[in-house]
């Protein structure tokens, strides 16, 4: 299974379960269960296609707009007329809002981008002032600067992680590795 997907796409991937084939009468099966409650979206349910020997998991993408956004959880299993059925495993499942749909206030960052834009906010406004003061029963203690560079290192190499795994998925290779050429002189 996918592990994301922007709304209004095609789901279109095939799966293969070689120990229970559809020759042998298996059908694959999938259901996407919603971890949010509201909006209200009922489960999701999907019976594979025969593809050869593997299965092939689609969903139309005028289907795929109607889901509503947000994590989901994902069961996978296979069936057969008896009634027999095998469980074969269960995941995490997003399904994106499409850019192309977007409304003005709409923010597609990930969740390390937008801590680390805060974080970077946060250091530009920072004061070497007053680290804490109290006015009647109400308190504020600001953040040490090693505590604000810590987390920022943390969330910049999870942005980085995020960005190397888009430009892999977009076919541009693997940003970390360094290619080294030797010659002789």
């Amino acid at each position: 299974m996918l592990s994301e997907l922007i709304a209004g796409d095609t789901l279109d991937f095939l799966d293969s379960v070689p120990e229970y084939p559809p020759a042998d009468g298996w059908t694959l099966k999938y259901r996407l269960v919603p971890r949010f409650t509201t909006p209200t979206q009922a489960p999701i349910d999907i019976t594979a296609t025969t593809s050869g020997a593997d299965y092939r998991v689609q969903a139309a993408a005028a289907v795929t707009a109607g889901w509503k956004v947000g994590a989901y959880t994902w069961a996978r299993w296979v069936e057969k007329a008896g009634p027999i059925r095998q469980s074969l495993g269960e995941g995490q499942f997003v399904i994106k809002t499409d850019p192309a749909e977007a409304v003005q206030g709409y923010d597609g960052r990930s969740h390390a981008r937008k801590v680390l834009d805060q974080i970077e906010a946060a250091i530009e406004a920072f004061s070497f002032g007053v680290k804490q003061y109290t006015i009647g029963n109400r308190s504020m203690t600001k953040q040490d600067m090693p505590e604000i560079i810590t987390m920022r290192d943390r969330y910049r190499a999870e942005v980085a992680s995020e960005d190397a795994a888009a430009k892999m998925a977009s076919g541009l290779g693997n940003p970390r590795n360094v290619g080294i050429r030797f010659s002789r002189p």
